[in-house]
């Protein structure tokens, strides 16, 4: 049985409410102020509240301000119930977090409309995020130990193997495994600076101060430090034929550190799923009010359903192609992207390739 809480200094309208709800088999309870409101809200936590926007001392705006402040009680459907139908104050509600607003006097049907409709949004957002809560924990399983287990399987056992043989290798030998050690390492660095470089973005994104301070660097020398970090890519996977640069002499709103990093995900991504031989082109220019990154491949591409579900820890088609990573590459250029006030778009056709387009507007 749903809870809801309706919070009004009334007594009547909190009678009417209540004998409503409870017919419609809702379980009701109440508070006659704002302030009594939120300590009820906090205690019961219940899945609504209606709550009036005249009352005393605590209006319905500061009531539901609280509660959206305050992690237990953030994600609690809020519907404000008020006579002045100003757009003024609806606008101002709505800013505050409010879910819907009912116009007082309202009807039995107008209260079963708001309630039902805003529960049924309530469902639907848990499910979904439920749902994402399922992948992520698939693609965690499925990925962590894999990733984590296969490069230091190699860096212990050719480790083992010089420990105890080194004395019956050939120099040929030692320095094989001397490389095999070196490459599980690197790809073992790579995970986990990947998880850093994650967990640094969404530790910005929620700090005001760290983001405006991310957002005042500039990268001057843009096309140089993007050129000598993506060559490296490319000659690393052994595809410095196929990568072609096309980089405009413009400064970047962005720091040098982020450029770098975000341009290298994007091609680490595009060499990843394109075969060798087939161009990888990164332009760099200006745009409308900013600058403008654009990466092409032509590998096997991405479906829309695919785009949609980006996010940490999401890889495509892991159980049926064989990939290296955590599946942290495009959520980490996005989210730097998202940080910097831009947009990243994706397009793709199956089997012809991937775009990915970065804008960054310049600071006004």
């Amino acid at each position: 049985m749903k809870k809801i809480l309706v919070i009004d200094d009334e007594e009547w309208l909190r009678d009417m409410v209540k004998i409503a709800l409870v017919d419609r088999g809702y379980n009701v309870i109440e508070a006659d102020n704002g302030a009594t409101g939120i300590e009820v809200a906090r205690k019961e936590l219940p899945d609504l509240i209606l709550c009036d926007v005249r009352m005393e001392r605590v209006d319905g705006y500061l009531t539901l301000a609280t509660l959206h402040n305050e992690p237990a009680t953030a994600s609690i459907p809020f519907i404000l119930m008020t006579g002045m139908a100003d757009t003024a104050g609806m606008r101002h509600g709505m800013e505050l977090g409010a879910d819907d607003y009912l116009p007082k006097p309202f009807t039995i049907d107008g209260l079963y409309a708001a309630v039902d409709a805003r529960l049924k949004k309530a469902k639907t957002t848990r499910e979904e995020a439920e749902k994402k809560l399922a992948d992520l924990r698939d693609n965690i399983s499925l990925m962590l130990p894999h990733e984590m287990r296969t490069p230091l399987n190699g860096i212990i056992g050719f480790a083992e193997l010089l420990h105890t043989g080194a004395d019956t290798m050939s120099p040929q030998e030692v320095a094989e495994m001397g490389q095999g050690i070196y490459e599980s390492g690197r790809r073992l660095e790579r995970l986990i600076e990947n998880f850093l470089v994650y967990v640094q973005l969404e530790i910005a994104a929620a700090d005001p101060v760290k983001a405006t301070e991310m957002r005042g660097k500039q990268a001057a020398d843009a096309a140089r430090i993007m050129a000598d970090k993506l060559d490296m890519i490319a000659e690393q996977a052994n595809r410095a034929n196929d990568l072609v640069l096309e980089l405009a002499s413009i400064p970047v709103p962005m720091s040098g550190e982020n450029l770098s990093k975000l341009a290298e995900e994007l091609v680490q991504n595009a060499l990843k799923f394109s075969k060798p031989g087939t161009p990888v082109r990164v332009s760099l220019s200006e745009s409308a009010g900013g600058v403008e990154l654009v990466v092409n491949d032509r590998g096997r591409g991405i479906s829309p359903e695919q785009i949609a579900r980006i996010g940490a820890y999401m890889q495509f088609d892991r159980k049926s192609q064989e990939q290296q990573g955590a599946g942290l590459g495009l959520i980490i250029a996005k989210r730097m992207t998202e940080l910097h006030d831009g947009t990243l778009t994706i397009t793709s056709d199956a089997d012809r390739g991937t775009t990915v387009t970065v804008k960054i507007p310049r600071s006004a």
